[in-house]
């Protein structure tokens, strides 16, 4: 319909007017017509279209180091605030039991902004620990008193030293942006935690 209105419109303008006039009537027919094109495109998308597709592109873009790492922080997030728990109930020493209670906070914290990131992205987190991180969670809680605050300071050295290098590695080599985002905004937090878990290692020996 458009176009037949354009066609006639460009048929009057011959009709009546001068030739270099014809000219410019043409070129604003033609500047009308390529004009409507992308509108036309814009709506036979849709939105509902776009919104179905989005979570999937976001899903595929993510590389094997973005799914390696969320997965690994997810689980590894999961056992600190398990672990701190723990802490709060079964340990003897005071700097201990207030190591626990900061992993339970700050951990949590952490694992609800990666849920936000996940949900944000089509991306499916693990919801429970693997083997090894469940071997080190009962393990732990088989002890009590100072065994248990002797094992729980030594774990979150460690640990935390390998959280440190995951995390770094992810703001440097990761593919993903708010991911990225993520691990580099943490990893102040991871290295106070190690340096308060060094301090209630020394507190235990």
């Amino acid at each position: 319909m458009k176009n037949s209105i354009l066609t006639i419109l460009a048929v009057a303008a011959m009709v009546a007017c001068k030739k270099n006039e014809t000219t410019t009537a043409d070129q604003s027919s033609d500047t009308t017509t390529s004009m409507s094109a992308p509108a036309d495109t814009s709506m036979a998308t849709g939105d509902s279209a776009t919104t179905a597709s989005s979570s999937n592109t976001a899903t595929a873009t993510l590389s094997a180091q973005d799914k390696s790492f969320a997965d690994a922080a997810a689980k590894g997030g999961m056992m600190e605030v398990m672990l701190g728990q723990l802490a709060a109930t079964n340990a003897s020493n005071a700097t201990v039991k207030s190591l626990g209670a900061m992993m339970v906070k700050d951990h949590g914290k952490a694992n609800d902004e990666l849920k936000k990131w996940a949900s944000a992205s089509g991306y499916t987190l693990p919801t429970s620990l693997d083997a090894d991180k469940q071997k080190k969670y009962d393990e732990l809680k088989a002890k009590k008193g100072a065994d248990f605050d002797r094992a729980y300071a030594d774990l979150m050295v460690a640990d935390h030293k390998e959280d440190i290098a995951a995390f770094k590695k992810q703001a440097s080599e990761g593919s993903e942006a708010s991911l990225k985002s993520f691990a580099s905004n943490t990893l102040p937090t991871l290295e106070h935690h190690l340096m308060e878990s060094e301090k209630a290692k020394s507190a235990v020996k």
